[in-house]
């Protein structure tokens, strides 16, 4: 498996855009939380969490190979299980259907992220002091990040864990690289 440098730096290679940079390392802390919450390989799902959109940049216009290109790309760096959450992350245009608990940690939460970034761009205190009860809040509105897919957030219920619970450990993973996010 490739170690965390060797992970940001074939990120750095395929990825130019910083937004999406922030939403890897974003996604990586989230999985790292969540990882450590279950008792996973903290390693291996940060990992995954990191390289989850390795191919984005360059299947933009064609959603259809987004995960498929990069499970190509990282078939001899990563385990068997990275790659396989990494296709289903983007299941509903790849049919590569969710089954494990890695599976489920990166579709959902790799999906937060982008409601915990909105919320922290208009928040006094960005990531300081975010509650889950603010973000549930955040959820009822569709006006709120509308790009952000609620249902899929909602799958956090496939690892037995209760939304507020997992917004939760959601905002800690990402609290704790607030810095590299920009906050």
């Amino acid at each position: 498996m490739l170690s965390r440098d060797e992970a940001l730096a074939l990120l750095q290679q395929y990825i130019q855009e910083e937004s999406l940079l922030k939403h890897s390392l974003a996604t990586e802390g989230v999985l790292r939380e969540l990882a450590r919450f279950f008792q996973e390989d903290e390693e291996l799902w940060g990992i995954t969490g990191l390289l989850h959109d390795l191919d984005y940049e360059s299947t933009k216009d064609n959603p259809q190979k987004h995960g498929l290109k990069s499970a190509e790309i990282l078939k001899d760096k990563l385990p068997a299980e990275s790659i396989q959450a990494i296709k289903a992350h983007n299941g509903e245009m790849t049919g590569v259907e969710p089954t494990s608990k890695l599976d489920f940690a990166l579709r959902c939460g790799e999906t937060v992220t982008g409601l915990i970034m909105a919320a922290a761009y208009v928040r006094p205190n960005k990531l300081e002091g975010m509650k889950p009860k603010s973000l549930r809040k955040k959820m009822k509105d569709k006006s709120f990040a509308a790009s952000v897919n609620r249902e899929t957030i909602g799958e956090c219920s496939k690892l037995n864990l209760e939304l507020s619970e997992f917004l939760s450990l959601a905002i800690a993973g990402m609290q704790k690289i607030a810095r590299d996010l920009g906050f």
